[in-house]
């Protein structure tokens, strides 16, 4: 599985592990507020639909911040991009800390998600651009695991803080400690070099403050940015209903307690880690299409049976690893999918919309689970729109081209 690995150059490795860094942080501080909700709510007075609410605003200016990030990337390059990004998102995390009121925190909450979309673009790029196409899925998948590690560092966080220091207090001591990693990866990154661009690169890019956005939506390419989007907008929407309100439903419905919700999650991460790596396997052996096909199918099956079925708790936790498991498939493959789609000079407009508008018209699901829940349990509307979603990316993928083993104009020979 890691032989692209020992195969590939210096540079290649460097990037690798870069991006892996910063995907993992990324997860950290956003799986922060998901781990932190029930202090939140106990803390602002919240309801369900105000919790939602902050976690939709978030994807959408998530969305706002991938879209303009990859124009950026086209126009000012992937590396500077990706730095400004890093450093915006871990700013912002730690400004949380100091949120007094709920609408502070959701203005707070919306710059953090700005930047965190933006990191995800310009990342992608530059991996898809500096790693050669026989390795491209494999290692995007594998980068695409940094989530579970970011994931599983906020897990234990989480459960030290709130062991050791009252609730109220224990949420802003986390997400203060969001700012710490930043200043690694920005070190780490100024060994990276940024890809070489062909003719017609960023500073032959289309004239007008839309630039490379506007020809993403030409006709040669309109299919494919509008089938991209509604992709994105499923498997955004299948996660964030389900990974947003789990610990919630674990907590309120499960009856678990703190290290008990733990344990409950340690089993979703370390199937989600697996998971990744499984489909960067996988990916460049059954191609694109089947892949995402493959594990939607097996994300629906698994989350109506984690939340519909009357499990035990043990049965929960043992359901807990498939549940993750396929829920990792899905964002392992849209890297190498997306970057495939689109030419190099507006290669990161392209990444970088079809990814994020999925999360805007996903935004709708964290809240919409939020809602639901006043006239069902919990657990029910997080199935309903978790499947829905997780069944439209199935059954979108299946109209978009199979781009395996496509040479991208800036890879290395």
């Amino acid at each position: 599985m890691l032989d692209w690995y020992h195969r590939s150059s210096p540079l290649e490795r460097k990037t690798f592990w870069a991006c892996f860094a910063g995907w993992g942080l990324d997860a950290l501080d956003v799986q922060m507020f998901t781990l932190a909700i029930p202090a939140l709510m106990a803390a602002y007075g919240l309801d369900k639909g105000q919790a939602g609410l902050i976690g939709s605003v978030t994807l959408v200016a998530s969305a706002l911040g991938g879209w303009l990030a990859g124009w950026l990337s086209d126009r000012l390059g992937r590396l500077r991009t990706l730095q400004w990004t890093i450093a915006w998102f871990a700013g912002f995390t730690f400004l949380c800390a100091f949120a007094q009121s709920f609408p502070q925190l959701l203005v707070l909450k919306s710059l953090q998600g700005f930047g965190f979309g933006g990191e995800w673009a310009a990342g992608a790029v530059l991996m898809a651009e500096t790693i050669r196409a026989e390795n491209r899925g494999r290692a995007l998948g594998a980068v695409q695991s940094a989530w579970a590690v970011g994931w599983g560092a906020a897990v234990l966080l989480f459960t030290a803080v709130f062991s050791w220091l009252p609730p109220d207090l224990a949420w802003r001591v986390m997400f203060g400690l969001g700012l710490l990693p930043a200043a690694l990866v920005i070190v780490i990154r100024r060994g990276l070099q940024e890809p070489a661009r062909p003719a017609g690169g960023p500073q032959q890019a289309a004239p007008g403050a839309l630039g490379s956005m506007a020809r993403i939506f030409q006709p040669g390419l309109l299919k494919t940015t509008v089938l991209g989007a509604v992709l994105g907008t499923g498997a955004h929407g299948g996660y964030y209903a389900l990974m947003t309100w789990l610990p919630t439903y674990l907590a309120k419905e499960r009856h678990l307690s703190v290290l008990g919700s733990g344990a409950h999650l340690a089993v979703v991460i370390v199937a989600f880690w697996c998971g990744c790596l499984a489909s960067a396997w996988l990916i460049d052996r059954i191609g694109r299409r089947r892949n995402i096909a493959l594990f939607a199918g097996c994300c629906v099956v698994t989350v109506l049976a984690y939340v519909w079925l009357p499990l035990s708790d043990g049965a929960v936790l043992l359901v807990g690893f498939p549940l993750g498991f396929f829920a990792a498939g899905i964002p392992a493959s849209l890297g190498a999918l997306f970057n495939e789609l689109y030419p190099a000079d507006i290669r990161g407009a392209g990444v970088g919309f079809c990814y994020n508008f999925g999360r805007i018209a996903s935004a709708l699901f964290p809240a919409l689970v939020g809602y639901m829940s006043h006239s069902m349990p919990l657990g029910v509307a997080i199935g309903i729109d978790a499947a829905l979603a997780y069944g439209l990316a199935c059954v979108t993928v299946l109209a978009l081209p199979e781009t395996r083993g496509r040479v991208l104009a800036t890879e290395p020979a």
